[in-house]
């Protein structure tokens, strides 16, 4: 794993990435911050396709699947094994089917079938239901193998990036084939990028993670405990790191990949010149990266395992 200075670079951000952030910071001036804003209706705002992220579903060809303990949104792949998907949104917002596309997408790209987990959102579900919603798939993916058998794997972005990992820490040793850690949360007391990024609406701000994360309602102690980044990371499977350099998230990953790595841990960290949080929604080469790469891994552990 290494660190490339010149990806930080201004001069590393391409045309077509500077027009994007110049016309989304544009539009993002015109809308109320969202943690000004009560989670029901930005809820809503999204449901009916509103908002600043292009609609991607919900679509035909994924279908709900239920369990005992909750369920999960599948689409399905041709039998390469399990990519259990924890969607991101601050724990707050958010739904699995807005990623229909998105994950039909990466079943047909690596023949994985994705379950995408439906968790219980804060705030009116506080801090550990999320976390337990997700343990409760994953056991239930593994435990009943309800699409056949093959290899399992975890992944998520932003905030399913958070419980991605924490996942991947209650599964150690369970036969996990591998973890995908897209631009997370990784330590709820904020690092130094996320803490003194400031109030510019970038998706995210400081002021709007601080509020994403006193919805789960954690005193000092069990934000700790829920920082994966302060984790034992002994023993864990392979993981892919991607973030944008226009992320207030980007200290997480690079502390994070850089544990992960130092723990033993096979890491593969890449970072996007001019990504934003949630670049990957969008039409940009870099989004287009981001998805290949994305591929790729699971792909290749999927064979391998």
């Amino acid at each position: 794993m290494q660190i490339d200075p010149a990806l930080f670079r201004p001069d590393a951000i391409s045309a077509e990435t500077q027009a994007f952030l110049k016309r989304f910071r544009e539009e993002v001036a015109e809308l109320p911050p969202t943690h000004t804003v009560p989670p029901e209706l930005t809820r809503q705002a999204r449901d009916e396709g509103k908002g600043v992220f292009p609609v991607a579903g919900p679509d035909d060809g994924s279908q709900w699947h239920d369990f005992d303990g909750g369920r999960l949104r599948i689409s399905p792949g041709a039998g390469a094994g399990v990519y259990l998907h924890i969607h991101g949104g601050g724990w707050t917002l958010g739904r699995p089917s807005h990623y229909d596309r998105i994950n039909q997408r990466i079943a047909e790209r690596t023949g994985l079938t994705v379950a995408s987990e439906e968790y219980r959102l804060a705030p009116e579900h506080p801090w550990p239901a999320c976390f337990e919603d997700c343990v409760a798939a994953a056991e239930h993916l593994l435990a009943d193998r309800p699409f056949g058998e093959g290899p399992f794997l975890i992944g998520g972005e932003s905030a399913g990036g958070h419980l991605s990992a924490l996942l991947a820490l209650h599964l150690r040793g369970r036969g996990v084939a591998g973890v995908v850690l897209n631009y997370g949360c990784f330590d709820l007391d904020l690092t130094p990028s996320a803490a003194n990024w400031g109030d510019e609406p970038l998706v995210l701000s400081t002021p709007t993670i601080r509020w994403f994360v006193d919805n789960l309602a954690l005193d000092a102690a069990g934000r700790r405990a829920a920082s994966p980044l302060h984790a034992d990371l002994q023993d864990l499977p392979p993981a892919l790191f991607q973030v944008g350099t226009m992320d207030p998230l980007i200290d997480d990953t690079l502390m994070m990949a850089a544990r992960w790595a130092g723990a033993g841990n096979a890491t593969e960290l890449h970072v996007l010149p001019g990504g934003i949080h949630v670049f990957d929604a969008f039409e940009l080469e870099i989004a287009r990266e981001f998805h290949d790469r994305q591929a790729a891994f699971l792909s290749r552990l999927a064979r391998s395992s």
